[in-house]
């Protein structure tokens, strides 16, 4: 069943383009919304029984689930037009970032003092990053192709989707996975940095049970100067690097009968990234051909009320290629993945189960000796809600083809003292598996164990229909941390010891939102060797987000203040990077039936600022859209 590499854009490309000729055949079918809306009310309000997958891995309540839990819905992703994924993960609580330049330049990102390498990201429940760097590229992943994304903090999702989420689940869900209506749309907008956007969406549905949707999007930008001429490495140029992408995404499903359904889904990106890689007179032409995404076929069958099963086949792929005066390189990593998932249920009890099996597979100018790897998985959960208690087990069993089985697993339990206040622990077991560049890369060795970690939580939460606040503590050991040691070899050497908390809180009161959160974090070498007591590069101590906004049915304005603290960028501590404090404002306001806007006015007090040693940030910059849609 697995594709050979050859075929990994085709099968991307093809998933996108089969659905042309059913909606042109069905344009002229009758019209039914379906009922799966998340968020469906006209007027803003707090919804305290959201629903989210990723938590649990089968739709859940929010109310119900004992690790933290964070829902970006499209109405929230309205506001990053023009914009990636980053950009939208960067601004969440307990999140930190840094970045190498501007739009589409690489980045990683930082949870509960974890990197991105430790944090698992899904694009429909399929495994996304490079296999080489173990980073998943956010920044090459288009906002507006993007319907939700969820977010599952901490190690809980290890038991349940296996290595590589000690610090926490990031979700993406394509757009069109929740249509509720048959429209189409067109969207243009500008910027700053000479930023062009256009792109379309087409959605269908019918009460023949089809559900169709199609988007194709284009955004370029000349972007900024990536580079100061302080940069340690010397690569300085006064050049803008710019960026540009293609990108589309579908969404198609079918009822077969009541109780059977199947579909496809894709999101891909093809992109230009401008960078610099020495010093140079005039331009440097030095760039990044990217080509990013992942598909699946899928089969959903709700063979009883109390049951169901789905069968499904993923394909992702991170590839890149880089051609400079002096070199050039190229990387071509795919995941292929067939899993099936289970559940049954009993009154307010759910059993889940599933057996999975991921083959990895490497093309790579940089160490041709790597060869792929494979991983046989299975799990079994149990989760049930009775009056007062919520609760969660979970267990998964790795077996790799090229280490030792891992097992992990998860326990959780959570109390209501009143209806709107709830008290709850939680213990996971998390693991991450050696990169490729771990392995073989320079200073790279093919011996490398796995790290591992345990993850401890606490939380009180109180609820009600104006607010929700929710105050979290985490402790978390790793043990077998792979970092580099004084001659720049990986070794399996360090320790690490994190803790925190973070408080959030939202409010919702005549038309009017306002809330905050705050993130304290201690992560630190806990090693005893030369570093020990340090802390972790790129983890500040304190971060706080504010912000205040307001809503109508046809008009949603929001202003966001944001402060991080110092953290220093190498393990050594003695580079750092100095705290600063960011102002933006977005907003969205629908001018008619078929005509609306959006606009976003980032660092507003245009403040100058770090995230990486030698590395540029944008000042003050501005996108606007419009989108006119036909019903």
């Amino acid at each position: 069943m697995f594709l050979s590499r050859s075929s990994s854009r085709t099968y991307l490309r093809l998933s996108i383009l089969s659905a042309l000729g059913l909606l042109a055949a069905n344009t002229a079918m009758a019209v039914t919304p379906e009922t799966t809306s998340i968020d469906n009310g006209e007027m803003p309000q707090v919804e305290l029984d959201k629903i989210v997958v990723t938590a649990t891995r089968t739709p859940t309540k929010t109310s119900n689930v004992i690790a933290q839990t964070r829902v970006i819905d499209k109405e929230e992703l309205q506001r990053y037009q023009g914009q990636t994924a980053l950009d939208v993960i960067k601004n969440q609580p307990g999140f930190n970032y840094k970045q190498n330049g501007g739009l589409g330049t690489v980045g990683s990102f930082y949870a509960r003092g974890y990197d991105s390498k430790q944090i698992l990201v899904l694009i429909d429940g399929i495994r996304y990053s490079s296999i080489s760097t173990g980073e998943p590229a956010l920044s090459l992943l288009p906002a507006d192709q993007i319907d939700r994304i969820e977010i599952l903090y901490g190690a809980s999702g290890s038991s349940i989707y296996g290595a590589d989420a000690m610090g926490g689940v990031i979700q993406i869900f394509t757009k069109g996975s929740n249509i509720e209506q048959s429209q189409l749309s067109v969207t243009v907008g500008a910027g700053s940095h000479d930023q062009f956007l256009y792109g379309a969406t087409a959605q269908f549905i019918n009460d023949q049970g089809t559900s169709l949707s199609i988007s194709a999007s284009h955004n370029e930008t000349d972007g900024i100067n990536a580079t100061f001429p302080t940069h340690p490495w010397g690569i300085h140029n006064l050049d803008e690097d710019g960026f540009k992408s293609d990108n589309y995404s579908l969404h198609l499903s079918q009822k077969i009968n009541p109780d059977l359904k199947v579909g496809v889904s894709g999101l891909y990106s093809e992109s230009t990234t401008d960078f610099d890689s020495g010093k140079t007179t005039g331009k440097d032409f030095t760039q990044s051909e990217q080509k990013n995404g992942a598909a699946q076929a899928f089969i959903d069958w709700n063979y009883s009320p109390t049951s169901s099963v789905k069968l499904s086949y993923g394909h992702s792929i991170d590839e890149s290629q880089t051609t400079a005066t002096t070199y050039t390189s190229f990387y071509d990593t795919t995941q292929k993945q067939v899993s099936l998932v289970g559940s049954h249920s009993v009154a307010t009890d759910k059993l889940l189960y599933g057996i999975e099996h991921l083959k990895q597979e490497i093309d790579t100018s940089a160490y041709p000796e790597a060869d792929n790897r494979e991983v046989t998985s299975g799990f079994l959960g149990y989760m049930l809600s009775r009056g007062k208690i919520d609760a969660q087990a979970n267990v998964r069993h790795d077996d790799y083809s090229e280490y030792d089985s891992e097992t992990t697993y998860n326990l959780g339990a959570a109390y209501r003292l009143t209806p709107d206040l709830r008290v709850g622990v939680n213990y996971a077991r998390g693991y991450r598996v050696p990169t490729f560049n771990d392995l073989f890369d320079w200073g790279g060795d093919p011996n490398l164990k796995p790290e591992t970690s345990d993850n401890y939580e606490a939380f009180v939460e109180y609820d009600t229909l104006l607010q929700s606040t929710r105050l979290t503590g985490y402790r978390n050991k790793v043990e077998d941390m792979i970092a580099s040691d004084a001659n720049y070899q990986r070794k399996n050497y360090a320790e690490a010891k994190i803790e925190g908390i973070t408080l959030t809180n939202d409010w919702f009161f005549n038309n009017y939102l306002f809330g905050l959160s705050y993130d304290y974090q201690e992560a630190k070498d806990d090693s005893g060797k030369d570093n020990d007591g340090n802390y972790l590069p790129t983890r500040p101590k304190y971060k706080g987000i504010v912000y205040v906004g307001y809503q109508l049915s046809d008009l949603d304005i929001r202003a966001e203040y944001q402060y991080v603290d110092d953290y220093y960028s190498n393990i050594e501590n003695t580079s750092k990077i100095d705290n600063y404090n960011i102002v933006n404002i977005s907003g969205n306001y629908q001018l008619s039936s078929n005509l609306s806007m959006s606009a976003r006015l980032n660092n507003v007090f245009n403040e100058k600022y770090l995230t990486e040693p030698g590395y540029n940030t944008d000042g003050t910059n501005f996108l606007t859209s419009l989108t006119y849609t036909w019903k």
